[in-house]
């Protein structure tokens, strides 16, 4: 057997596989709670084979969504969240609940409340400027955090994955583009990563060791002068030091500055164009080809930037990015990368890991079109794979 697909330890979990559904926004709660839809579509995943699948996108806070059809965590939810983890447990895979708060990329308008950032900015998703936390503002989202990972283990999670990438508010704080702050919670790369590694610490003194702890980390914002793989590895190590974190996922990209070095290939701009509300609209049909970047697709297309964490650091590394056949994934562990994570690829075919213990030339059926970004303001869902079962 391929050492991918055997059971590994993550923190005091065995995945069954090395194989994690990535974190992808699944557009099926449009209550900001768990429905039949979202139980269905995890379930599927983890029928499929994967060792854990993760649930996006987990709220801290109502003001910490995209936009108010995410779940956001709160004793309300932990019902239909229960029903969640048990449809995946049944299947013999994991789940993992990414939380966070979306910061600079919230939605205050749909929100009704404020988006958080770390200086003041011009929100476009809202159309108005976004609030700054003071120090006790911060506060209140690392205790939202540790509220939140909490009500994750009553409703049988696995694991947390705390977001710490894409111009999230953590990610913002990071960014010296998007922090402009003279406090302790600006300037130096200390005092920008300090939200961060608050947060790890928060989290995992809420659960202990009952649940995984793990992070996703952007290395770097993909635009001039935005936080760097130099700044992102002395960031990481800092996490490691601190020993809050069973493992790191490492992501690219800002879903404000450059989102397209988060996903690779197709730059679905007209259709990303037709889903967008006015006035919003207006303005990406001006800037759609500065903001929706073009990036030729190649399998493990992070790997060059992620060696450099792996040389340097010792704690488990998480490999996403092109990740779409066995071979692959086996290049990642050959490399020293514990586990890998996969997105759109199980969106095309959630039955994927399956075939790979079947065949292991398996390749996927993913085209790297990206028509599924668009998807998620409805239900998230792979264009192709649509047309092919109707």
């Amino acid at each position: 057997m391929s050492d991918v697909l055997a059971p590994a330890r993550l923190g005091p979990l065995t995945l069954r596989n090395r194989v994690i559904k990535a974190a992808t926004f699944e557009g099926r709660t449009p209550e900001a709670l768990a429905t039949d839809e979202l139980v269905e579509f995890h379930r599927e995943v983890a029928a499929g084979g994967v060792g854990m699948t993760t649930v996006a996108y987990c709220a801290v806070a109502p003001g910490g969504r995209t936009d108010r059809h995410q779940i956001w965590m709160r004793p309300e939810a932990v019902p239909g969240l229960r029903r969640l983890t048990d449809a995946v447990h049944a299947e013999g895979a994991a789940i993992s609940a990414q939380l966070g708060h979306a910061g600079p990329v919230a939605n205050a308008k749909s929100n009704r409340a404020p988006a958080l950032a770390p200086s003041r900015m011009f929100n476009p998703l809202g159309m108005r400027f976004t609030k700054v936390p003071d120090a006790l503002g911060i506060a209140e989202v690392v205790a939202a955090h540790a509220r939140a990972a909490r009500l994750a283990r009553e409703a049988g999670f696995d694991a947390v994955e705390i977001h710490l990438g894409h111009n999230y508010l953590a990610s913002a704080f990071l960014s010296p583009i998007l922090n402009r702050r003279k406090d302790d919670y600006g300037g130096a790369l200390v005092n920008r990563a300090r939200v961060a590694r608050e947060l790890a610490r928060a989290v995992r003194d809420a659960v202990g060791d009952t649940m995984a702890v793990t992070a996703k980390l952007t290395m770097e914002d993909g635009v001039r002068g935005g936080f760097s793989v130099e700044e992102s590895l002395q960031v990481a190590s800092w996490l490691q030091d601190d020993g809050a974190l069973d493992a790191l996922e490492l992501t690219a990209g800002s879903s404000l500055l450059n989102p397209m070095a988060i996903f690779r290939g197709d730059a679905p701009r007209k259709n990303f164009a037709k889903v967008l509300p006015i006035p919003v609209r207006w303005g990406f049909q001006l800037v759609g080809k500065q903001f929706l970047r073009e990036y030729p697709y190649r399998p493990a297309y992070l790997l060059d930037k992620a060696r450099r964490f792996r040389q340097e650091l010792s704690m488990p590394l998480v490999l996403l990015g092109g990740i779409t056949d066995l071979a692959t994934a086996e290049q990642a562990r050959a490399e020293g990368f514990d586990f890998v994570a996969m997105g759109r690829a199980l969106l095309r075919e959630p039955d994927l890991i399956n075939r790979w213990h079947t065949d292991a030339t398996t390749r996927s059926l993913c085209t790297h079109c990206n028509e599924c970004m668009p998807s998620i303001y409805t239900t998230t869902h792979c264009i192709l794979r649509t047309r092919a079962t109707t």
